[in-house]
């Protein structure tokens, strides 16, 4: 069973346009989930042709340069022989797509599939653009779940919910900030103190964590290690590899400095960090180990943090092996052993990746089951024979938010709403367009529900053309690389077909390439992989590897 469709919307035969009297809501978010209504297809909020939903994005996107007029944008169709896209039709999603829900994806040896045929140059009504789509998602949760307060180490990895305001001044009291003495005036100074060592090493006068309780009088020194308090009367510190130490005639000792010691000199003064009520992270912050031990710093024991969200994924096929090599007409899973450590890396938590048949009742019985806050299902968001997404959602009651994306890989996604406080997102079957799907509708909806702030959009020169869908947006796999010109690139890489991982396998990210392509050098924006170098499972991070060309 393969996950594309015809061309055309859903229901409707390719070419036709939605209905043109359909009233509109009034509402914005209404009017942009106002598509045509096919036969048989769940919508609950019809309205706004699909055309009137894409002119203002196109237009936003236009007024970028992405696409349109820009001078910048190459206009060209896509050529076979582009050598940054071997094999990568952008309407390759469609039926007879190669990938998780099909069989090889091309002779022995060969790099990648054979091209296709060249895409109907005619858009697909009801895509919404990809942009939009983003937006939906993310929009999709009214009201994240309720915060939860619990010691500092369980709210790792969560979302702040409120304000993280310092419960003290920072630092709270004046404080060394280098071993040596604490100087009272002018020098040279009168040591009234030893100034030898303990044993171990640390430095005899004022240590850390013991309060000085003598005025330190004018003209007078004393030892002092770093983050000691300063006492009463000091006005500087003398780092310990810039004093002397003499014993002139007469008795005692001097403290002598090569140049004079400003006042302040290597003294944190006390609220140089903050103050008291100073808001020092705000609400949507995520929870880093730097904000534990800033908390820590700040006076907090608790943190108050909306809860991580939690997932479970369902991978549909009869055709899916679990393990061993693919034999018999059947093939690896390749989207179970992914997905579920993708979400962990997105702090979401997930149970093991539960594989279903492709049997409508068992599909109903799981979703009608599941308590998660997002199931994310793979595979069956199309109309083939074995397709039963569309129709349990339908006897689900479901509400359908989005229902494909203008975007390649990936177009056949969806996003409903099952219950309040509850949504399912479709993945395509295929390994890179179900990836796309990922990255398109659960990762912002999954953002929202931890009350996470959205990160601004990241925007890289590319180092290679990559050609564009006539009308869709497209995500690349790009690694990072270094240029003499234009310094940090993105740089396209091979294998990314719907049906393929490697190109991914080998990125630091996912390049957002307009309608009609882009340069070498034009700026894209990039939708980095959710992992730093070194990541590991059990330290999950928000939002790379390395790879060849």
């Amino acid at each position: 069973m393969n996950d594309g469709q015809p061309g055309g919307t859903r229901g409707e035969p390719a070419g036709t346009t939605p209905d043109e009297g359909r009233a509109r809501s009034g509402d914005p978010f209404d009017d942009a989930l106002a598509l045509v209504n096919g036969p048989g297809q769940p919508r609950v909020r019809p309205g706004a042709e699909a055309a009137t939903v894409r002119a203002p994005y196109a237009a936003r996107g236009a007024a970028a340069g992405e696409g349109g007029d820009d001078p910048h944008t190459p206009g060209d169709p896509y050529t076979p022989g582009d050598p940054f896209a071997l094999g990568d039709p952008f309407a390759s999603d469609g039926p007879g797509a190669p990938g998780n829900r099909s069989g090889p994806t091309g002779p022995p040896g060969a790099e990648d599939p054979p091209p296709p045929p060249a895409p109907d140059p005619r858009p697909t009504p009801a895509a919404v653009p990809w942009h939009l789509a983003r937006d939906i998602a993310r929009r999709a949760v009214t009201e994240p779940p309720t915060p939860l307060t619990s010691a500092l180490g369980a709210a790792l990895g969560r979302t702040l919910a409120a304000p993280l305001t310092a419960l003290t001044d920072l630092p709270s009291f004046d404080t060394s900030a280098m071993d040596g003495w604490a100087v009272a005036g002018p020098g040279p100074w009168r040591l009234d103190h030893p100034t030898g060592t303990r044993e171990g090493g640390s430095p005899s006068g004022i240590l850390a964590g013991h309060a000085p309780t003598d005025v330190l009088l004018d003209g007078h020194a004393i030892a002092i290690a770093t983050g000691a308090r300063i006492p009463s009367g000091a006005t500087a510190v003398l780092r310990s590899e810039h004093g002397e130490v003499r014993a002139p005639g007469g008795g005692g000792r001097r403290l002598y400095a090569p140049r004079p010691v400003p006042p302040g000199q290597d003294i944190r003064p006390r609220g140089q960090e903050c103050r008291r009520g100073d808001q020092l992270l705000p609400a949507g912050a995520q929870v880093t180990p730097a904000v534990l031990g800033l908390a820590a710093a700040a006076g907090y024991d608790e943190l108050t943090a909306r809860p991580r969200p939690r997932a479970e994924v369902f991978v549909l096929g009869d055709e899916l092996l679990d393990h061993g090599l693919p034999r018999e007409g059947r093939i690896r899973d390749a989207l179970g052993p992914m997905l579920v450590p993708w979400l962990h890396a997105l702090g979401v938590e997930t149970p093991a990746a539960r594989h279903l048949a492709d049997d409508a009742d068992t599909l109903y019985a799981a979703l009608a089951d599941s308590t998660a806050d997002v199931v994310i299902t793979t595979g069956g968001t199309a109309s083939g024979p074995v397709d039963h997404v569309h129709p349990t959602l339908r006897g689900l009651g479901a509400e359908v938010l989005v229902d494909g994306v203008a975007v390649r890989p990936g177009h056949p996604m969806l996003l409903a709403r099952l219950a309040p406080g509850r949504h399912l997102v479709g993945l395509p079957g295929n390994p890179l367009a179900a990836v796309s799907g990922l990255c398109t509708l659960a990762e912002p909806l999954l953002c929202a529900l931890a009350g996470r702030r959205p990160a601004p959009p990241y925007r890289v020169p590319l180092a290679a053309p990559v050609h564009g869908h006539p009308h869709d947006t497209r995500l690349v796999p790009v690694a990072y690389r270094d240029d003499e010109r234009y310094g940090l690139m993105a740089a396209p890489l091979h294998f990314h077909g719907p049906a393929m991982l490697r190109g991914i396998a080998a990125a630091d990210a996912l390049a957002v390439v307009p309608p009609g392509g882009a340069k070498r050098g034009n700026e894209l924006e990039l939708l980095e992989l959710p992992w730093p170098a070194g990541w590991a499972p059990d330290a999950p991070t928000d939002c790379n590897a390395s790879g060849e060309l």
